[in-house]
């Protein structure tokens, strides 16, 4: 069948956008209708319902003890721990209901939704990670988030495959690492950001095959140089013994350099490598992809973010590890396979739509919290004969009788879950780092929002008053509350970012930093978390031309026209500065 381009109004926003043919072709296979929304409204719309970074204490549905959850007690859900979740205590199938075709199917879900508990934290092979979440096999972890096979690690959010690293965000395979943003296959690199296969750097960024730097942009399989300006061995030697980044004022005074440097060095229009026929951002080993925004490893995707290892997928959002034929779904993964609208379903999960939690399973609708279940809808058990005649009849149900919201906004089959099903303050949800909006906005929403109240906790220091060099800093540091230097100087700006106003350095922390010779920080692992992700682009793509004169190549990045960047295409990128 032959496609055309067709133009639509978003049904949330109201802004035009396009469906093209391949897209037509994908919705067919998949045997779903064309989206109603926009691809950024959708993107939105998944990302509302990912908490990736926040903890919460809360009483457990199941026995009433005080347990951490990634779901806030505000949440009108039920959490069990995780232990008795995956225990045979309960029964999911015990809120199983029959489908009832004179109320609209998401009223239905969410009442069951509401009734079905929930793990408390998403977890997988974990060992003495308790103060984590949303990671499979950390060991000896601290506040990592978003992390497969970290050892050691602390503060950090999507670091797969890294031990002892701290204060790090999105690195992979990579040791001895700190205060990093988007490193990969390195080793002792400190302050960088998009470096690759290198160790031994200070303050660089775009190094690939590089080793011993400090300052440096740029550069390919170099070593000894020092604002790309080559030393030999022992000169590199004798220039660093200068360089004392074991001071606090230090680091702030050449950091400042430093980034002067960056701005004035020509970038690339989209970062990564080992890619075919891909746009987008972030983009490493990947092939016939598009609009895509930190992936890794997939194929033959389109309008995806924050994965690894998937293919033939479309508006999925986090995880991937095997991932196939996925649809309009968020943190769903490890073999997942033909799967539709559904939410943190994983496991080797086949043929679902519409479900939430559930894993190893196959052939539901409309279901919560099940587990080695098959033709299940709303947790009620069919046959197989049963199952097949029911859910085309629902399907048809949810078209002649679509949910609508607090804001008149209509969902029909295709349309993913609306807002009301999370159950996460949108001010603490994936979407407010890149889609940032007011607490008055979200409530107009209708979305949740965590009240940005001063906790008023007690310091026994204040970040300004800790000793500048990690030569000066006793042991007893880590009993001491600490400030938060952001706290103190912008609070307005410190609640943006959730600072916690407080902090402590751990014993293991301290460790690193002083074997390392780097001065503790001033700010709260939250505040830390936003002065790294400062380097990353947003998630929405413009059309530009290549700046180098004479050049007209052009290509969508995530750089925006009014930014400062020199924005180079790939060969141009690659002639002058690589």
């Amino acid at each position: 069948m032959e496609y055309k381009s067709e133009n639509k109004i978003c049904q949330n926003c109201e802004q035009d956008f396009i469906i093209e043919p391949d897209d037509f072709a994908f919705y067919e296979k998949m045997k779903v209708p064309a989206p109603t929304w926009c691809p950024e409204c959708r993107m939105q719309r998944r990302l509302l319902f990912r908490n990736e970074r926040f903890l919460y204490k809360r009483k457990s549905d199941f026995s009433g003890k005080e347990i951490f959850s990634m779901r806030p007690q505000e949440a009108d859900i039920k959490v069990y721990e995780n232990d008795v979740w995956y225990s045979d205590k309960w029964n999911p199938m015990d809120y199983g209901q029959e489908y009832d075709f004179s109320k609209s199917f998401f009223e239905q879900l969410l009442d069951l939704y509401r009734k079905v508990p929930i793990f408390a934290l998403s977890t997988l092979y974990g060992v003495n990670s308790d103060y984590s979440n949303n990671y499979t096999g950390a060991q000896n972890c601290y506040l990592i988030f978003n992390s497969d096979y970290a050892e050691d690690c602390m503060y950090s959010v999507g670091i797969d495959n890294c031990k002892r690293c701290i204060n790090n965000a999105r690195i992979d395979k990579s040791e001895n690492c700190a205060n990093n943003f988007f490193v990969n296959s390195s080793f002792q690199i400190f302050f960088s950001i998009e470096c690759v296969n290198s160790m031994n750097l200070w303050f660089c960024r775009d190094c690939v095959g590089c080793n011993d730097c400090v300052g440096c942009v740029g550069l390919r399989n170099k070593k000894y140089g020092i604002f790309n300006q080559q030393y030999s061995k022992e000169e590199y030697r004798a220039e660093l013994e200068k360089l004392n980044f074991g001071s606090n004022k230090f680091i702030k005074d050449f950091s400042k350099k430093v980034y002067g440097l960056w701005i004035k060095t020509p970038v690339k229009y989209m970062r990564g490598f080992k890619n075919s026929n891909v746009s987008g951002e972030y983009i490493n080993n990947s092939k016939n992809s598009h609009n895509v925004y930190a992936v890794f490893n997939v194929e033959n995707m389109k309008y995806c973010n924050n994965m690894q290892t998937a293919k033939d997928c479309y508006d999925y959002s986090t995880w991937g590890a095997g991932a196939e034929m996925m649809y309009e779904c968020t943190m769903c993964g490890i073999g997942a396979n033909n799967i539709k609208f559904c939410i943190e379903c994983w496991s080797e999960v086949m043929n679902l739509e519409y479900c939430l939690y559930c894993q190893s399973s196959s052939d539901l609708f409309g279901c919560v919290g099940l587990r080695s279940k098959q033709y299940c809808i709303l947790n009620k058990q069919y046959t197989k004969e049963e199952y097949e005649a029911l859910v085309p009849k629902i399907k048809k149900q949810m078209e002649e009788m679509p949910y609508k919201d607090a804001q008149g906004i209509e969902y029909r089959y295709g349309e993913f879950f609306p807002p009301v099903f999370s159950n996460i303050f949108y001010n603490h949800s994936f979407a407010y780092e890149y889609f940032p909006i007011t607490k008055d906005e979200a409530k107009e929403k209708g979305y949740l929002w965590k009240e940005d109240n001063k906790r008023g906790y007690a310091f026994t220091i204040k970040s300004t008053d800790l000793p500048d060099d990690i030569k000066e800093t006793p042991n007893s540091i880590v009993n001491e509350i600490i400030s938060c230097e952001e706290w103190e100087s912008s609070p307005d700006e410190a609640m943006h970012h959730n600072c916690t106003e407080v902090f402590r350095i751990l014993p293991a922390e301290l460790e690193f930093y002083k074997h390392f010779s780097l001065p503790v920080p001033r700010k709260c692992p939250n505040s830390r978390y936003y002065d790294l992700i400062k380097w990353r682009n947003p998630m929405k793509f413009y059309h530009r031309k290549c700046m180098k004169e004479g050049c007209n190549n052009e290509f969508e990045t995530s750089y925006a026209p009014d930014r400062p960047e020199i924005v180079y295409c790939e060969a141009c990128y690659n002639n002058e500065v690589a």
